[in-house]
């Protein structure tokens, strides 16, 4: 068992040691003061040098003896001051080491109070029913799925239909339309008119408004030699 077990779970002599010690905040208010008396003890010895010195440069070697007793004197003073630097470095080291103790137990406190909530939590679950609900859910889901699938397709109302069955229906309306003005035409009748009192200028071919061919063909062309014999006979 480590030594951070023994001491959260109150095993060994460090824990039974503890258990009338003081606790993590009044070590660190005392540490503090310490660390306070001991900055103010600098700043004495300091002032105390600063003076012995004064007294050496003023005697000089007009009066050695007075001058060495200051110069010794700032020695001593000079010694303590290292002396407290160091020790103020040991309790500042020792004072961040119990904060962080301090931290750390605060931490795993905090995460033990989480573990237990969560434990709380997770007692009433059952894992083979929420795997049963989840599938439940998924079922339900891919049914909600189906049902939209089914509602937004056209082919449920009939909307499919062949193209080109449409067209070709299309096509044939456009064709009785087009039979029907064809037959609703009126022609004009062919005018009377008298032949002229004296040949003149004759068109070179009889139109007919029953005949939408051209005078080229051969049918016409009879037809128009026919007409010359007869004018030829009655202007003879």
């Amino acid at each position: 068992m480590s030594k951070i077990s023994k001491f959260f779970k109150g095993g060994g002599s460090a824990a039974s040691k503890g258990r009338g010690g003081p606790s993590p905040q009044e070590a660190l208010a005392r540490l503090r003061e310490t660390e306070e008396m001991l900055s103010k003890k600098q700043e004495y010895l300091e002032t105390r040098i600063e003076r012995e010195l004064a007294v050496a440069r003023q005697h000089g070697t007009r009066n050695k003896r007075a001058a060495l007793q200051a110069l010794k004197r700032k020695k001593r003073y000079e010694k303590q001051l290292n002396q407290i630097d160091g020790t103020l470095s040991t309790i500042e080291f020792q004072r961040e080491a119990l904060e962080n103790s301090h931290t750390n137990t605060e931490v795993l406190k905090n995460m033990g109070y989480a573990a237990q909530a969560m434990k709380k939590v997770h007692e009433n679950m059952d894992l083979n029913k929420i795997d049963d609900l989840m599938q439940d859910i998924t079922e339900q889901q891919d049914v909600a799925q189906e049902i939209s699938d089914a509602i937004s397709n056209r082919t449920a109302f009939g909307d499919e239909f062949d193209e080109d069955e449409l067209m070709a229906e299309l096509e044939e309306l456009e064709q009785e339309e087009l039979n029907k003005g064809m037959r609703d035409v009126r022609l004009p009748s062919v005018p009377s008119t008298s032949l002229p009192s004296r040949p003149g200028k004759m068109p070179a071919c009889h139109f007919t408004f029953l005949m939408i061919k051209p005078c080229s063909s051969t049918r016409k062309r009879a037809e128009d030699e026919d007409e010359m014999k007869k004018l030829a006979a009655w202007a003879s």
